[in-house]
């Protein structure tokens, strides 16, 4: 197994991170009514310019127009499984790269396990979850607790390579240490701040991120590895200074935008 780093101080992660502040695309988002808020403002301190939700007409007009798309499946708590599965056929039908954040998967319903297995037919460019959603999605014994994770993303190392090689996805999963795969390579993203598993939807927002690095980057794996260099970078950052929690997701927001005007 090829083990590649990647930081924030990689030259071509803040250059794609600038071309979002340059080019601001337009990303669609299908979240949980828990995590929109932060999704929206992750993509909005880096400078795209987000859309959330399936009200009528939207999965068409805006799957199929967006630059790219996410579609996190904990949205089946407001959103219809037709509305959902439509959003990723209009994307994948007009060729703009998503991705699918497999939400509590294997922790949940038959039922719900179904409906998100239904979104690997439509070619998601990435997928990003925690170590016990993969694991389970991969078809490892892996059920988390409730949408937390009961596993560490070094043990979902060999189910993450398995899952790429079967979806042709990027996978992405998030941890101490995170590990993006793809192909024959794994990346690993160091760094970060243990206060992202204390902020409500930071998980979900980083698919958002992921969403906004697509259409700036060449393939989807340098999308993922972009996305999460930022993000840990900017997690440690806002460590620095924040007290509690509720100061770590502001400043999360602060340190998002200040990275992205840097550049």
């Amino acid at each position: 197994m090829s083990m590649i780093t990647v930081s924030w101080d990689d030259p071509v992660v803040r250059d794609r991170l600038g071309r979002i502040r340059q080019q601001a695309p337009f990303i669609y988002g299908v979240t949980n009514y828990v995590a929109a808020t932060l999704s929206a403002n992750v993509l909005l301190a880096v400078g795209a310019a987000p859309a959330i939700g399936t009200a009528p007409g939207w999965p068409e007009a805006f799957g199929a127009s967006a630059a790219a798309v996410w579609i996190n499946t904990a949205a089946l708590i407001s959103t219809s499984e037709k509305d959902m599965l439509h959003v990723a056929a209009c994307a994948r039908d007009a060729g703009v790269p998503w991705v699918l954040d497999p939400v509590a998967f294997g922790a949940g319903s038959a039922e719900y396990d179904r409906i998100v297995r239904r979104l690997l037919d439509f070619a998601p460019a990435v997928i990003r979850g925690n170590a016990s959603e993969l694991m389970a999605l991969a078809g490892g014994d892996a059920g988390g607790k409730g949408v937390e994770t009961t596993h560490g993303s070094d043990d979902a190392l060999r189910h993450i390579q398995a899952l790429a090689a079967r979806s042709g996805a990027v996978v992405a999963v998030s941890g101490a240490t995170d590990y993006i795969a793809s192909g024959s390579k794994v990346f690993a993203v160091t760094g970060g701040d243990v206060r992202l598993t204390r902020v409500t939807g930071a998980g979900c927002a980083l698919g958002a991120l992921i969403a906004a690095f697509l259409p700036v980057c060449d393939t989807a794996v340098d999308a993922a590895c972009g996305a999460h260099a930022t993000y840990a970078a900017a997690a440690e950052r806002a460590g620095r200074h924040a007290v509690g929690t509720g100061a770590f997701g502001a400043g999360l927001l602060d340190e998002l935008s200040v990275l992205a005007e840097l550049q």
